[in-house]
């Protein structure tokens, strides 16, 4: 991109920046109506235009029913869309709204609806306006939330969602540089409030980022950052799954049992902190029944497992489990020198 985060985006800047999605059968550009994702609408539009056969394009709007301006603002999508060339459809999120974690509950229910918006008309992605600067509120929000590398490496340009590819084309485009496009092309956009509503935490950061900046942590410098830390999460993946494959031939003489993962306690101990750490993750999420597991328990079960297998190579040789606990749906223990996961029993309703 230009290094004048205040420049239109050019012609050919917009072709490099959709060259990835030329192949894709249609395409889902998620609009609300504000300036990043109004920009990725205008842009998409164009390229489109400039391809022999492209992508069929359709917009979404997705109105949470938590303002009474977003029926407006969708109108105006439509509007701007059909000018364009562009089919719109605007989906509701209906039924009671939780009265905390409210942002989090509605980029479910925002995702979930984009996802079936893809499936009715054949597209394989969905396209998302996240900026640069989005990504550096992100990477600070999973900051203070103490995440793991995986959580720092904050968004990725391409990821999967219920079947559907999210694509955010626009993650390394500054947020001024989408405002001075649409002002050069003389597009009207919505202004949403609640992004400067200091009642949620994306707000405030948005806030403390010029002071971050006059230290040095610009939004540019926090990217890199994350792009830095994606990169070692990566290749922490491969070694996880190197070590996924030298324990299962550890196990070569063994027949597995099916719906249980189980590693030789001996071998186990030996690897890395952080790859013991992921092949529990792996084992929990895919095992368990009660949605991912939170990482700092998996880092407190990864203690207790350490602990037992350092007092005794051969815990549980007796047959009687050294450890057993569960977490997240699934149920951990330690017994006949190996460390097994399988799913945990459902657990008893109350007064049942």
């Amino acid at each position: 991109m230009s290094d004048d985060d205040n420049s239109p985006i050019s012609t050919r800047e917009a072709r490099r920046l959709f060259a990835g999605l030329k192949s894709a059968p249609a395409l889902v550009l998620a609009v609300s109506g504000g300036p990043d994702s109004v920009a990725l609408m205008w842009l998409a539009a164009r390229w489109q235009r400039s391809l022999a056969r492209g992508p069929r394009l359709t917009v979404v709007t997705i109105d949470h029913g938590l303002r009474r301006e977003a029926a407006r603002e969708a109108r105006e999508v439509k509007r701007l869309a059909t000018e364009l060339g562009l089919p719109h459809r605007t989906l509701r999120w209906r039924g009671a709204k939780p009265k905390t974690g409210l942002p989090a509950a509605a980029r479910e229910a925002r995702y979930r609806l984009l996802a079936q918006a893809a499936r009715a008309v054949g597209a394989s992605h969905v396209l998302t306006a996240h900026t640069r600067d989005d990504q550096a509120e992100t990477l600070l929000m999973r900051l203070l939330r103490g995440s793991g590398l995986a959580g720092l490496s904050a968004m990725a340009s391409l990821s999967e969602r219920d079947g559907i590819v999210l694509a955010r084309p626009l993650l390394e485009v500054p947020k001024s540089q989408l405002i001075a496009t649409l002002r050069r092309a003389k597009v009207g956009f919505a202004d949403d409030p609640t992004n400067r509503d200091t009642a949620f935490t994306r707000p405030r950061l948005r806030a403390l980022l010029p002071l971050l900046a006059a230290e040095g942590g610009d939004a540019r410098t926090l990217v890199r950052l994350a792009a830095r830390l994606a990169r070692a999460n990566a290749a922490v993946e491969l070694l996880a799954d190197g070590a996924e494959r030298f324990l299962r031939l550890r196990d070569r003489g063994d027949a597995p049992q099916a719906g249980v993962r189980s590693f030789e306690a001996a071998a186990f101990a030996v690897l890395p902190g952080e790859v013991r750490l992921r092949l529990l993750l792996r084992a929990i999420n895919a095992l368990g029944h009660e949605g991912p597991a939170e990482l700092g328990k998996v880092e407190s079960l990864l203690a207790v497992l350490d602990q037992a297998v350092a007092a005794s190579p051969r815990a549980g040789a007796n047959g009687r489990p050294a450890l057993r606990q569960t977490l997240a749906g699934a149920l951990i223990s330690l017994a006949g020198g190996r460390i097994h996961i399988a799913p945990a029993p459902a657990r008893r309703r109350k007064g049942g």
